[in-house]
């Protein structure tokens, strides 16, 4: 059964069960723009760390170029190029990381170095001017990415010089791993703080809900009929405004509930009265008349009347069994052996009337002793004892039974009567719910026992008897004297 407020939760637009967390969606829309920014400072760092190292193998480039071209001379029409075996050893030395070098007239009549190095892209290169591009060349089957630095100069006669093109090239693996390892070491202490910063947010987070969780936790643990204000005092403005517009809706269903049950319990109240009258009135004249067919007709309406006074002194039980009812009543300690054996005492009557053999099992004499509105555990244990006479049928045999089972005082009403079917069981503590239509019940005992019961943080259940027959089995927690300690 949901409470006034999860019903009215379940009709607020946009609420629906199944809906996604909202810690789930702060943490997404919270941490994606991170993931974002870190993707986009992996991006950025690796750009300007490949800029810086192209910019320092640009330098060295750009000075080997230069040292290069002094070491061509011209001589006449000629060229004279003092280019030692030693410095060429030099500059090929590491296998890994090579320079390549090269040294033409254009158009590509090939002087000195390697004859694979691309040309520049310029068209219109000044002479003196160093140029830096990207190209690749074919290195053992293998085509090799390189950054070259290319010079045009002069040389020859003033009236029709003559141009020759220098190139120093390095490869591009050294500058890309520069570049990753920068990448590598700035990634690594960026995703240290991202994570570090994910937790600070998932913490965040969740201190943020906490009171939202609070508010859940204390609407789940509440009975079903509790409608006393949430208090959450210490919460957020939101929290508090959400808090007090519930705190308003529930009052409004409070004061509904009471005006209903105000109405049914003034209602029941002016009906005992002419229903009683009409009683007896039904019983005085059936004494007074000898004719059958009159007889007969004032007998139903003798039966009716009893019917509709049991059915209102039920509806003013089960409103004193209310949660607001319950609270206002004083709770005292109930002997439930002594109340098990007077009302017991006082159905014996009704018992042999209806052919039932209503018996005690007493056990032993010890007190067995709970906290709890004695009126309302006798109403219960009434009504529990009077459902199995009206239904066990004539010549059944009724038991009451007590016993204290650890911190549980344990009360059975069990009979040899036909029963109620398993699949109905649950379904007669509802109210109005009957498993039979024999006999002149209203279906709110069970009910009422069930109510009651709850209030007093216990548990009812029926159970089936072998061969036939049915037990209602009542578990409430007993008063456990506790032993004084010498000192």
């Amino acid at each position: 059964m949901l409470s006034p407020f999860k019903l009215a939760l379940r009709r607020v637009p946009g609420v629906t069960p199944g809906t996604r967390s909202l810690h789930r969606h702060l943490l997404l829309w919270l941490l994606l723009p991170q993931l974002v920014l870190w993707l986009a400072a992996a991006y950025v760092t690796y750009n300007v760390a490949d800029r810086y190292a192209n910019r320092a193998i640009d330098a060295a480039l750009k000075t080997a170029t230069r040292a290069l071209a002094r070491q061509v001379k011209p001589i006449g029409n000629g060229l004279f190029i003092d280019f030692p075996r030693a410095a060429q050893d030099i500059i090929e030395a590491d296998p890994d990381d090579r320079v390549y070098y090269m040294v033409s007239t254009p158009p590509g009549e090939f002087i000195l170095g390697n004859n694979k190095l691309p040309p520049p892209p310029v068209t219109d290169a000044r002479l003196g001017e160093t140029y830096f591009y990207n190209g690749s060349m074919k290195e053992k089957s293998n085509q090799l990415g390189i950054r070259v630095a290319a010079m045009y100069l002069s040389f020859g006669d003033e009236n029709a010089p003559q141009r020759m093109l220098v190139q120093v090239a390095r490869s591009r693996a050294s500058g890309e791993e520069l570049a990753r390892q920068i990448l590598v070491d700035t990634a690594l202490p960026l995703s240290g703080l991202v994570a570090l910063m994910s937790v600070i947010v998932w913490g965040g987070i969740r201190t943020g809900l906490a009171p939202l969780a609070r508010l859940r936790a204390e609407v789940e643990d509440r009975a079903p009929n509790d409608l006393a204000p949430i208090k959450l005092e210490a919460a957020p403005e939101e929290v508090r405004a959400l808090v007090k517009a519930l705190n308003s809706l529930l009052a409004q269903v409070h004061e509904n509930v009471s005006v209903q049950k105000r109405f049914i319990s003034d209602a029941a109240h002016q009906l005992r009265t002419p229903l009683a009258g009409l009683k007896s009135q039904t019983e005085l004249a059936l004494t007074e008349t000898d004719n059958p067919a009159l007889q007969a007709r004032l007998r139903r309406v003798h039966e009716s009347a009893t019917r509709s006074a049991h059915l209102i002194n039920q509806l003013l039980t089960l409103a004193r069994a209310e949660p607001e009812s319950v609270a206002a009543q004083g709770r005292t300690r109930v002997d439930l052996r002594r109340l098990a054996s007077e009302v017991t005492a006082e159905l014996v009557p009704r018992a042999r009337h209806a052919g039932v053999d209503l018996g005690l099992d007493e056990g032993d004499e010890k007190p067995i002793e709970i906290h709890g509105n004695a009126l309302l555990l006798r109403e219960s244990l009434l009504n529990l004892v009077d459902n199995a006479i009206r239904y066990a049928g004539d010549g059944s045999v009724v038991t009451v039974r007590l016993s204290a089972q650890d911190s549980q005082a344990v009360l059975e009403v069990e009979d040899n009567g036909p029963g109620i079917a398993e699949a109905d069981r649950e379904r007669v503590f509802e109210r109005f719910a009957r498993a039979t239509h024999e006999g002149n019940g209203c279906g709110l005992g069970l009910a009422i026992v069930k109510e009651i019961v709850e209030r007093h943080t216990g548990t009812v259940e029926l159970q089936p008897v072998q061969p036939q027959g049915l037990r209602a089995v009542v578990r409430l927690p007993r008063m456990v004297e506790r032993k004084a300690v010498a000192a």
